[in-house]
């Protein structure tokens, strides 16, 4: 038997986590990494359903396996993640994809190894998904990519239901881990020598709302920065209209947690943002980031920006760009609305014309570089401690790591550091990164 396997992950840090965990299952069952696909024995592909082009990549890669399959028939294909939770595209995987084996979703990911092992000795297509899970499977296994720097997933679901977004369809309602089993699994990563944990959830803040408890976001991060041999904190995504004084206040006192917040506001424009279901205002928005900024200086905002929502204007365009200019987010991810089946805005009249969404994400992606730039620029000549992490992807001799609020620096240094935080003088700074020279 061929016990190699290839996992391919598409979208965001929670898929790269499940990953991790379903990579952990393989190797405790005795498999081991092949980086060719036509080699392994076991391949997987964890898929995203947030945007359209994550699905057209998903099937297409399914289509190559057709050949693949030719030349090892014995060859397993499994396919979960979000895109599995939708009974459309399970049906056309069934109805059209026969070279697919094995097929989960994003609830039942502790099942992979009982479900490959059926098919192994039955040889029978196998379609596996539980439309929602009201608790977390503590104490899997997980083969993590870094031993310095981890993601530790908090809490799964989202209750929100904005009319443009799968997730809450895909990853079920909001629920929980326990505090002490989040603060057991740090601690132990920090005794293996982790240094940085990288907090997720679709929605942190609202960690521990459904656990009645009183025991909230704000007194994870405190509790957690008591752990003596963690270095850094960091945490994703955060909502704007659950921000509180009382997370915002933990950040600033916490000495442990990055100064450095993700808080994806989509839309600039109120008539947008209340089409969207966001449940804030253009004004709340640019008062949010003002507190947020007055409390915690030093602080990088980043934001993720929806253009072209069924019936924006040019006008709702302009608010964008204003709220842009006025909260200086240091970076955003920048999406053309992509229509999701199922979801209300799908069905909304005065869809976009593409051309006009591109035009709005270019004229986007301009103001963005000019403030990217600019605040970068304001750390040329300082010292900035680096957590390093691997070989610059732009030139192998040089490394790449990032500072306490994210930014990419690339630099000049020791290779043996790899792993450790360093002191590095920034040199020169550009729109999405920094360059410089350990000392």
């Amino acid at each position: 038997m061929n016990k190699t396997y290839k996992i391919m992950t598409f979208g965001c840090q929670m898929n790269e986590n499940d990953s991790e965990k379903i990579s952990g299952l393989l190797k405790n069952m005795g498999y081991t990494p092949e980086e060719d696909v036509n080699k392994a024995g076991v391949v997987i592909l964890n898929t995203c359903s947030v945007r359209e082009n994550a699905d057209v990549r998903v099937f297409g890669n399914l289509g190559t396996f057709k050949s693949v399959k030719k030349v090892n028939p014995d060859l397993v294909l499994a396919v979960c993640g979000c895109m599995m939770q939708q009974p459309e595209i399970v049906k056309k995987i069934k109805e059209k994809y026969p070279q697919v084996d094995l097929v989960f979703g994003t609830h039942n990911i502790h099942q992979f190894p009982q479900m490959l092992g059926n098919y192994l000795q039955r040889g029978e297509r196998i379609f596996e998904i539980w439309d929602d899970s009201h608790e977390i499977i503590e104490d899997l296994p997980v083969d993590r990519k870094y031993p310095f720097k981890s993601f530790v997933t908090i809490m799964n679901g989202c209750n929100n239901f904005c009319t443009y977004c799968i997730v809450p369809y895909t990853r079920g309602r909001e629920v929980s881990r326990q505090p002490e089993k989040i603060i057991e699994e740090v601690t132990r990563l920090a005794d293996e020598g982790c240094l940085e944990v990288t907090l997720l959830g679709q929605n942190v803040n609202s960690y521990g709302n459904d656990l009645k408890t009183g025991y909230h976001f704000a007194d994870l991060l405190r509790d957690l920065n008591q752990i003596e041999k963690i270095k850094r904190i960091r945490f994703m995504t955060s909502h704007p209209k659950d921000l509180t004084d009382e997370v915002i206040e933990a950040i600033a006192q916490c000495d442990k947690v990055c100064p450095a917040i993700h808080l994806a506001i989509q839309s600039g424009s109120t008539r947008v943002l209340k089409a969207m279901n966001r449940r804030y205002t253009k004004e709340q928005i640019i008062d949010l980031v003002d507190k947020v900024r007055s409390r915690i200086p030093d602080v990088a905002i980043t934001t993720d920006i929806i253009v072209g929502f069924p019936g924006e204007t040019e006008e709702d365009f302009q608010d964008t760009l204003e709220v842009m200019r006025a909260c200086k987010f240091d970076s955003a991810f920048s999406f053309i609305y992509s229509i999701r089946t199922g979801t209300p805005a799908a069905t909304m009249e005065n869809q976009i014309p593409d051309e006009i969404k591109h035009d709005r994400l270019n004229r986007l992606l301009d103001v963005l570089r000019d403030i990217s730039f600019g605040l970068n620029s304001k750390y040329e000549g300082r010292v900035l401690p680096v957590l390093v992490e691997e070989p610059s992807k732009n030139n192998s001799d040089r490394l790449s790591g990032r500072t306490e609020t994210g930014k990419l620096v690339n630099f000049e240094g020791s290779f043996e550091n790899i792993g450790k935080i360093v002191n590095v003088k920034i040199t020169k700074a550009g729109s999405f990164s920094l360059t410089g020279v350990e000392i």
